[in-house]
């Protein structure tokens, strides 16, 4: 097989296993002997339990064990699942209501978990909870996107979960006085169902003494951490693994309550245990994404330079603090608040609000997408109510290449950028000179065509720290990683960099992750870090290895250590034509006794982030008649830094556009007023399809990063981070010349119909 080169597009090895059936999911991989766990749920939103007869339900043929919060106390499990909470405004922390394994008294979402049924097969754990006597007062439901109602936890009142605070509010509002021009806008977010390709799953087994979980998610050992902590068991005594991993998006790296109850019961009755939710059961429990609505004011010297920001958002929480709820709004979201655009004059605040509905955390890009779709909105808003081009305003405003490193107004540095040389990119290869041709064959056709631009920043984030190990095996080397796959290619770009670094064929190379057991810690995958942190951990391990092979071969040679040297393939001896590959130094280690050099580890901490930018480029046709609206063209020009892979770098941006397209033109969660889920079928939920996908050009215009030694830039995110104001952009411009001036996501045709029939009816009235 031919040696993997630097920068080279390389098909994923991992795709003819996965496309072909072979992939090895938790559900494949679960014990032929595993009982099976099923859960029963809340049917309403909001109310107190005032029965739950499990009698019949116990008896009932094939059940082996019922859970309730009450035996989870009981057996001395820890109940309340961990959270983050940020600070308000005033120096207090954000609300902190426990969020209970399974329901304490009173449900507050419909979903809730509040028993879970063991039996020999599945349908007869279904059977057994349908006979449970299960009774439930209601209680008023609060889900409205605002403060006040009824208090669904009593540490919240008025439902307040936080209310936090970023910059000087005083400056602001003095500078947005005195400015000559302020656009001021609301911009409203749509609550998404993540619905990844595979839904949440786990099983559970104790071996010799041992609690072992298995489970789909982003990384094995934070849950390794709260196993032990909400079990009270030497974390010794717990392996946890992720096998493949059918798709993740942020969601699946939460720690949830079904796993905790799973692994009691498998500790409880000495057997393992599996739980595999269906579609309508993830949706009911899934943490969502997004749902929150911002009031923005950006305001304008004379020259059209941004001279101040504010912001006033409301983001929903749902009925609890997921893990990392209260973060993603407010300090991730400031991370990129103020985007590409050179202001030290910005405010943000933000109200996290609880309601009777699915907890909401991280989803692609977390915090990030939210943050660059309300500023391209406001930037586009903007240069049409100053009437300048918004290619030129944006240019205008962006920081500039001698600016940097740049601190930005909420205290990030970003390292390297070229904002107006990526925008000048896309504008070529977006054939922007050629879109008012286009636009008017559209309307000769009896359509719309609008085009829309969105210059987006990321942050890259998670745990700093990584390590990798790599043992070397007969016929090969295994490579350990700290990181997890879920869809990305990891078998695949960490095998190639290993074989650029070593010379090793990429064919002998194993990468081995998702096994607590295997490798003593590691960050998961979340935020983008995975190739660029993980990559530079094996760069570090590499000259672990290379010193440790030039010792010993300076020694079996007879040499200073200093005549021996490395050159990515071969070792090179000063004055000897001996030029042994790192296998063949290794088959000489182990001839010689030398165990001790067939394993090499090591751990970095990249305390300075990278930051992928770039220019997303969407242009729409609608049909007036339907309403409908089709992505025609989509461009791509990014600035990862240096690349691993090309082509899975695209690979990321074409999900995340897709991810973006689908939010933008067709998603949104919907309740009723009693909180009822009524999204919660794919017949009801608005998936995005093949069809509402257009083909996407993608170019790179990369500036390296200076905080790696790579000079790499994490790709997973990015694409879903400029896709929402770029479509969105894209849509405001093709109904502009109808008089409409403002429509919300999803663009779906109904909603677009009515906008175009009212925005018709408006100009017949006038």
């Amino acid at each position: 097989m031919e040696k993997f080169g630097k920068s080279q597009s390389v098909k994923r090895v991992e795709d003819m296993r996965l496309v072909t059936g072979h992939g090895r999911y938790v559900d494949d991989i679960a014990p032929k002997d595993a009982l099976h766990a099923y859960f029963l749920r809340s049917p309403v939103a909001h109310g107190e339990i005032v029965a739950l007869d499990l009698d019949d339900a116990r008896e009932m043929p094939g059940v082996h064990l019922i859970v309730t919060v009450d035996d989870l106390i009981a057996a001395g499990v820890k109940i309340g699942l961990g959270t983050t909470v940020v600070k308000n405004r005033d120096g207090s922390r954000g609300a902190k209501p426990e969020r209970p394994i399974l329901a304490r008294g009173r449900v507050r979402h419909v979903g809730e978990a509040i028993a879970m049924i063991v039996a020999d097969t599945l349908i007869a754990a279904k059977d057994a909870a349908e006979v449970i006597g299960l009774e439930i007062d209601d209680l008023p439901v609060h889900i409205d996107l605002a403060v006040g109602g009824d208090a669904i936890h009593p540490e919240a009142p008025e439902n307040r979960a936080f209310d936090f605070g970023l910059g000087d509010e005083d400056a602001v509002k003095a500078a947005i006085d005195s400015a000559a021009h302020v656009v001021m806008a609301e911009v409203f977010d749509n609550r998404i169902i993540v619905n990844s390709m595979e839904p949440r799953g786990c099983f559970a087994e104790v071996t010799d003494g041992r609690l072992h979980l298995a489970f789909g998610g982003q990384g094995v050992w934070g849950l390794k951490d709260d196993l032990a902590k909400h079990f009270g068991l030497d974390k010794s005594k717990i392996r946890v693994t992720n096998p493949d991993v059918g798709g993740g998006f942020g969601m699946k790296g939460m720690r949830y309550p079904e796993y905790f109850v799973v692994a009691h019961a498998a500790r409880v009755l000495g057997r393992p245990v599996r739980w595999m939710s269906d579609r309508t059961e993830a949706m009911l429990s899934d943490n969502a994404g997004r749902d929150l609505t911002t009031t923005a004011r950006l305001a304008f010297d004379e020259n059209h330079k941004i001279v101040a920001y504010h912001l006033d958002t409301v983001a929903n929480m749902g009925a609890y603090n997921s893990a990392f709820a209260q973060p993603i709004q407010t300090e991730l979201f400031a991370k990129v608040m103020m985007g590409t655009y050179d202001v030290q004059t910005a405010y943000m605040r933000c109200v996290g609000v609880f309601t009777n509905t699915t907890p909401v955390d991280a989803y692609r890009g977390a915090g990030r997408p939210e943050a660059i779709f309300v500023l391209e909105r406001m930037m586009d808003e903007a240069s049409r109510q100053l009437g300048v081009d918004p290619w030129a305003l944006r240019e205008k405003n962006f920081i500039a290449p001698d600016q940097f490193p740049y601190t930005s107004v909420t205290g990030v540095t970003y390292d390297v950028g070229e904002f107006a040389k990526v925008l000048n990119r896309a504008a070529q290869e977006a054939d922007r000179d050629g879109f008012a041709a286009r636009k008017a064959a559209t309307e000769a056709n009896g359509k719309l065509r609008g085009q829309g631009l969105c210059y987006y920043i990321e942050s890259i984030l998670g745990d700093t720290e990584e390590t990798t190990k790599v043992e070397f095996v007969d016929g090969g080397a295994l490579i350990y990683v700290g990181t997890q796959s879920n869809g990305q290619g990891h078998e695949t770009v960490y095998a190639q960099f290993l074989a650029d670094q070593t010379g090793i064929p990429a064919d002998q190379i194993t990468v081995v992750q998702g096994d607590s057991d295997q490798i003593a810690k590691g960050g998961g995958t979340g935020g983008s870090r995975s190739v660029t942190v993980q990559n530079t951990a094996t760069l570090a391990t590499v000259d672990v290895m290379i010193n440790a092979f030039s010792v010993f071969l300076a020694d079996n040679q007879g040499v200073d250590a200093s005549a021996v040297s490395f050159d990515d393939e071969r070792f090179r001896i000063a004055g000897s034509n001996l030029t042994p590959t790192m296998l063949e130094v290794v088959d000489l280690a182990r001839d010689a006794g030398r165990d001790d050099l067939l394993a090499h580890t090591a751990t970095i901490d990249l305390e300075n982030r990278s930051f992928p930018n770039g220019a997303h480029v969407a242009e729409v046709e609608i049909d007036p008649a339907t309403g409908v609206v089709t992505v025609d063209r989509y461009t791509v020009v990014d600035d990862f830094g240096n690349l691993m892979n090309p082509m899975l770098a695209e690979g990321q941006v074409h999900g995340g556009v897709a991810q973006g397209i689908g939010q933008a033109l067709t998603e949104q969660v919907v309740f009723d007023e009693d909180g009822q889920l009524l999204t919660a079928t794919f017949m009801d939920y608005g998936m995005p399809r093949a069809d509402n996908m257009p083909m996407i050009a993608f170019s790179t215009e990369p500036t390296p990063s200076l905080n790696n030694p790579m000079g790499m830039k994490g790709c997973g995110e990015a694409g879903t981070v400029g896709a929402l104001a770029a479509i969105s952009n894209a849509v405001i411009d093709a109904l502009w010349g109808l008089g409409v001036r403002h429509v919300e996501m999803p663009f779906t045709p109904h909603r677009i119909w009515q906008t175009i029939e009212a925005a018709k009816n408006n100009s017949e009235a006038a």
